[in-house]
């Protein structure tokens, strides 16, 4: 076995459909030999009855189901003691893989063997590249020059944009410190060193703390843009102060747990201070932020695939009275259709030119939804087909 895939689910059904979806293809586009790979679904007692949904869908892959929310670093675990593979990979199930992503990554690893895991490059669901692709460990003078926005005032900066590496290039492969738990692939022979999530961490800094264990072994962690995937982001994260305050607990936990003793006290201060203010913003901007999930508006929209996919979502738009135009310039909503001659590997390479930023939606081949997201302030919208 080459490859074990390990993804924990709650209540995204339709987000994670497109995901195996697209997974199924990139499995079977692993060219190397000894290829085999197998795949876990760990559903983290959804209510949205996603189980009972994919299981007949997706009868190749395993799923396991817990009676609560376990959390995000124990529900892996759980998958990671039944891994056979050589390698792991931790993906999220928001995401949509192109067909030759596995492929990619597996053969970086036959050139690089001093690679402990490897990250790509991943953009949202309206193009944008997404910084957390790579990132740097957060330090006390990184933290706070991402939490006061220094980073976002000089993003190329190797010091004030240490948090995201922002120095690095992001279509060059490099040695990075922290990579996202969206899309982490790591030699099985790694993790049996550094053991697995640590399951303190409920839902978030378990990526990092990960990372920085991985470093620790003498390997190194890549940033490997030789591939693109969507990350929509935060699909099963509801945007509310329970979650805001939990983020900063688990930043809080990685300093203390790899950091405690190692900072003077003007580290401390400035972390402190960073977390402090960037906090405060976050619980000031929540208002503001929206949910469009279940909320769609009845925007104009533009059907992009081959014909008979293309004529197949929009015969079933005009039924739900959704505007459909033929005019791709006209429209305010783009949703792709992968098939058969339409590959995920070239939406995804369409969808990153997206300079003006129109809404985009994705259809897998036979799948039952239309899913987008274009922001990680908003969570995404659902279109069942």
């Amino acid at each position: 076995m080459i490859l074990s895939v390990v993804i924990v689910s709650y209540n995204v059904k339709f987000f994670l459909e497109q995901c195996l979806s697209s997974l199924k293809k990139a499995v079977e586009g692993i060219s190397l030999p000894g290829g085999q790979t197998e795949v876990f679904i760990v559903d983290n007692a959804s209510s949205d009855g996603s189980p009972d949904f994919l299981i007949p869908l997706f009868p190749g892959f395993q799923f396991i189901r817990n009676n609560e929310n376990a959390g995000f670093a124990k529900a892996n675990n759980q998958a990671l003691v039944q891994c056979t593979g050589e390698f792991v990979l931790f993906l999220n199930p928001d995401t949509i893989v192109p067909e030759d992503c596995l492929d990619t990554c597996l053969k970086f690893f036959r050139s690089a063997p001093d690679a402990g895991a490897l990250g790509v490059h991943m953009i949202s669901g309206a193009g944008s590249f997404l910084r957390e692709s790579k990132r740097g460990f957060p330090t006390a003078p990184a933290s706070f020059y991402k939490m006061t926005g220094f980073a976002r005032l000089f993003p190329r900066s190797r010091i004030f944009a240490a948090y995201y590496m922002g120095h690095l290039h992001e279509r060059i492969p490099h040695a990075v410190e922290v990579l996202s738990g969206a899309f982490m692939m790591v030699r099985k022979s790694i993790l049996e060193k550094t053991g697995g999530f640590d399951e303190q961490f409920f839902m978030y800094g378990e990526d990092i703390d990960l990372s920085y264990r991985i470093s620790q072994t003498g390997c190194r962690n890549y940033y490997v843009p030789g591939t693109t995937i969507i990350h929509f982001k935060g699909e099963s994260t509801p945007k509310d102060l329970r979650h805001i305050k939990m983020f900063y607990a688990a930043m809080d936990l990685f300093m203390k747990k790899h950091f405690k003793g190692s900072r003077s006290s003007l580290q401390n201060f400035l972390l402190k201070l960073g977390v402090r203010l960037h906090r405060s913003l976050a619980y000031i901007g929540l208002p503001f932020k929206r949910s469009h999930r279940g909320k769609e508006a009845l925007l104009r929209v533009f059907v992009k695939g081959v014909a008979e996919s293309r004529q197949v979502l929009k015969s079933k738009l005009i039924e739900k009275n959704i505007p459909v135009t033929e005019n791709e310039n006209d429209a305010e909503e783009i949703i792709y259709c992968e098939g058969p001659l339409q590959s995920w590997k070239s939406i995804i390479a369409e969808v990153s030119k997206n300079k003006n930023r129109v809404r985009c939606k994705f259809h897998g081949a036979g799948t039952h939804a239309a899913v987008s997201s274009s922001s990680s302030r908003e969570q995404g919208g659902v279109m069942e087909i």
